[in-house]
């Protein structure tokens, strides 16, 4: 009787462990698929004057240059869901600020493969940025003006 009861106890266990093998989870493999990331902004960011305006002052983000630099490389790193694309180059983004200082648009160039979704994300990017820039003015009046920000964009697709 011992006997059987031990038997029974062992076959049951032996059952529960394997139960447990069953059900492990194979995920690694997308979760370790990873790309890395190299972002090279460029200074200075280039203002296009407004047209027809004899005293123009261009828009102008608080810190500087330097400063929207940083939080946009900051936010990129953050924000990019470069899983979907891997894209290596020079690249132009166009930001069109309004009278009130806040970015409305924002354009990538060139179109390469995949670069629809990379300049998707961009625009999703640059607007989580809440700090708004100084307009530009013509002749004392507050104008909608384009910053082009010229970058260098690496990203390398890496099992880890």
């Amino acid at each position: 009787m011992k006997t059987l009861a031990l038997f029974l106890a062992l076959f049951a266990a032996h059952f529960s462990f394997a139960q447990d093998l069953e059900e492990r989870d194979d995920s690694f493999i997308s979760e370790n698929n990873k790309n890395l990331l190299k972002i090279d902004i460029k200074e200075p960011f280039l203002q296009v004057a407004v047209k027809n305006c004899n005293d123009f002052k261009p828009a102008a983000f608080d810190g500087g240059a330097a400063a929207y630099k940083e939080i946009l490389r900051k936010y990129m790193y953050m924000y990019l869901n470069s899983d979907f694309y891997t894209l290596t180059g020079d690249f132009t983004f166009t930001l069109t600020i309004d009278a009130m200082g806040k970015v409305i648009d924002v354009e990538g160039s060139p179109n390469v493969l995949n670069s629809k979704v990379f300049f998707d994300d961009m625009q999703y990017v640059v607007r989580r940025i809440k700090k708004t820039w100084t307009p530009a003015m013509c002749n004392g009046q507050p104008v909608k003006s384009e910053m082009k920000l010229k970058m260098s964009f690496s990203s390398f697709s890496a099992d880890m």
